[in-house]
Order: C-alpha cells, then structure tokens, then sequence
C-alpha cells in the first residue's frame, strides 16, 4: 500500500469517527445536560427561571450565551443547568444519561466531574449528592451495554477554588475513591483564585496516595501551570492550553521549548485540551489554529476533551471531525490521542493497559482494516461487470 493510499484508507469518516474507541478525562457533568431533560426537570422541580422552555430553543440559547463573548452571559448557562440538578432523582437522572450519550458517542471511558457543594440547595449532603451520582453512572454504563455499547464511568470531584471547602470535597473524593470516584479537581476563575490557596488540599491528597488534576492555564497563563505542578504536584493539567506561551516558534519552523513546556513535555504530564471550548474562552481563533496541532507534533502528552458538551454543542466525535478536518488527522492520530488519555486515567495501572490493548487498540484495528474490504468489494463489483 503506498503512502497516499495508507493516508486515505486511515482518514476517518464521520461514521469511523463516532465508532472509535475514545477516552474522555474532562467533561462536566453540569455542562452537559440534555435540553428536554432540563425543561422537565424545571418543571419537576419547581425552578421558573429558564430562559425558554422549549427544549429546541432551549438549546440555542445555551449556545448563544456560551458563544456570546460575555463571561456573565456564560456563567448563566451553568446557574441553570446547576439549577435544576438539586435533588436525588435529577443527579441520578443526569448521570445515568451522561454515560449513556457518552456512550452513544463510542466513549468507552470517561472521566466526569462536579462539584459536590453546588448541589446541596435542595437540603442533600455532600455524601448523598455523591452517592446519587454514582448510582447514575452505573445505571447508564448498565443501560449503555444493553444497547450494545460499553463504558465505564469515573466521577471526579471537583472543588470551587474561590470557595473555602476544598479540604473537605478532598476528603470526600477520598472516603468514595473505590466506590466510583477516581480522583480531584478543583476548578472556577483561575485569575485571583490561584491554586495554592488549597495546598492543604493537595498535601491530603498526596499523604493518601490519591489522584488530582488542576485547572489550570485555561484563561489564565503559565504562572497558574506553574503553581499547579511545582507548588501543588497535580497529575493532570485541566486545558493546560497556555502552555503554549512558553513554546517560540521560528521563522524557519523551528521549535524551541521553555524551562516549564520542556519539563511537561519530558515528564509526561497529561493536557486536558478542549479545542472548542478554548475557541469560546479566546484561547485559538480557530481550530486550525489551536495549539493541539503544535502540541501534537512536539509529542506533548496531549489528550482531547469536551469540557461542557451543551454550551460547546459538542461532543466527542465533533471534536474529532474538527480536528481531522482542520488538521488532517488520521485513524493512528485518533487511536495516539485515545491511549494518550486512557495511560492518564485515574484507575489502576492493570485496567488501563487492559483498556487500551483489549479494547482501543483492536476496535482502531478494526476500523483501519475496513478500506481493504470496500476495496475488494469494490474489485469484485468491477470485475462482474466486465465479465
């Protein structure tokens, strides 16, 4: 097979695309809620105060607000979603459906966070938003398998980081790391919020042998990458997309790293990059320009992600056409990205090297092989015609 021939045989088709293996490691469970499911569960709930309440143009407005430039208008988005998401059944309701649309989408591991503390309004505990949540996720990993899909879901709690109660979402994540959650985060304005404020958080973590990611180099640049990794040790970078101003790129196409983009880069610290949500917040102008491409040929540990699939109206397989287009990524391109994010997972070493040669890398296999049989279909179809 020559060269050309072998590049269009691994370019993906948007169908190739959504029936890829893929691993998920940031996505909000707040940010990805189906419209109708909002809607009724306002309705359900009580709470009056959606924008509209026809899930169509429901949907729009979450996009448009999201797309609108304006911070305030795009925090609205979340004071809705967060809204309805104040009692038992609306948990379990939105993550069972999480895991089911992820899987829908040909994810077969995901990583979703929350904050626990923004779900208590409805009179829960933090142990009961947690335990909702979870039931969720194996509800809909249990439906997604009999719909003849397979995901596993891992929750990650996630810290405000201009709230005071990290400490204690820390020491939650903890008490439920074997009973579905798998880690930390913390998250919210990186500017005038740094990271260190919490480093108790981060020095129980650590004591524990538990993993924590860090938003970190979103809005905000290499001094927030900085504090996230030297002063407070996290295992992942949440975006980390601004790492890319400490990378100069010369004239003649060289490439010459900084002191902190060298050590990411060397010590393989994984990127939680969001290319379409990075459009929205400025951080590329499109997703030509968006920084994966550079990070992805400089062999960055770099992983792709959805953040808020509703605000962004994305999805997994959407980023992937993006980047296939914009980038002319490949079937191996995809398949480098997925183990990428499935060797940064949060769950044991055993069942991810199980994920990644049991489950990703024959079902890339797979999908590359089929050029050869609509070639040979193809083959035979013109040879009947001619006999």
């Amino acid at each position: 097979m020559t060269s050309e021939t072998a590049q269009k045989a691994n370019t993906p088709s948007s169908d190739q695309i959504r029936r890829a293996p893929k691993v998920l490691l940031h996505d909000h469970l707040d940010g990805g809620l189906r419209p109708g499911t909002i809607v009724e569960l306002a309705r359900d709930t009580g709470y009056t105060h959606l924008p509209e309440t026809d899930p169509d143009k429901l949907g729009v407005w979450f996009r448009d607000a999201a797309d609108s430039g304006s911070l305030e208008r795009y925090l609205e988005t979340f004071s809705h979603t967060v809204g309805v998401m104040q009692t038992r059944d609306a948990l379990v309701r939105v993550a069972r459906e999480c895991a089911e649309d992820l899987a829908e989408d040909g994810v077969v591991y995901a990583e979703v966070r929350y904050a626990p503390e923004q779900h208590l309004e409805g009179g829960l505990s933090l142990e009961e938003v947690v335990e909702a949540v979870n039931e969720g996720f194996r509800e809909g990993e249990l439906i997604a398998r009999e719909n003849g899909h397979r995901i596993r879901v891992g929750a990650l709690l996630t810290a405000m980081r201009h709230a005071a109660r990290a400490l204690e979402i820390a020491e939650l994540a903890n008490r439920y790391r074997d009973l579905g959650v798998v880690g930390f985060d913390i998250a919210g304005a990186e500017a005038g919020h740094p990271p260190t404020r919490h480093l108790d958080a981060f020095e129980y973590l650590k004591r524990e042998n538990n993993h924590f990611t860090i938003h970190a180099g979103e809005a905000f640049g290499l001094p927030s990458i900085w504090q996230a990794l030297q002063w407070c040790g996290a295992d992942r970078l949440g975006h980390g997309v601004r790492i890319i101003d400490d990378i100069q790129v010369h004239a003649d196409g060289s490439v010459k790293l900084g002191r902190l983009a060298s050590y990411v880069r060397d010590k393989r610290i994984p990127l939680e990059l969001c290319p379409s949500s990075n459009l929205q917040t400025g951080a590329a102008d499109s997703y030509a320009e968006h920084p994966i491409g550079l990070l992805r040929r400089l062999h960055f540990r770099a992983t792709v992600n959805t953040d808020n699939r509703l605000m962004s109206h994305t999805s997994m397989s959407r980023e992937f056409e993006h980047l296939v287009e914009a980038f002319g990524y490949t079937l191996d391109d995809m398949q480098w990205f997925s183990v990428n994010a499935m060797k940064s997972s949060f769950i044991p070493f055993d069942e991810r090297l199980a994920m990644i040669n049991d489950v990703i890398k024959p079902g890339y296999a797979e999908l590359k092989s089929e050029w050869l049989f609509r070639q040979t279909s193809s083959t035979s179809d013109s040879a009947e015609e001619q006999g």
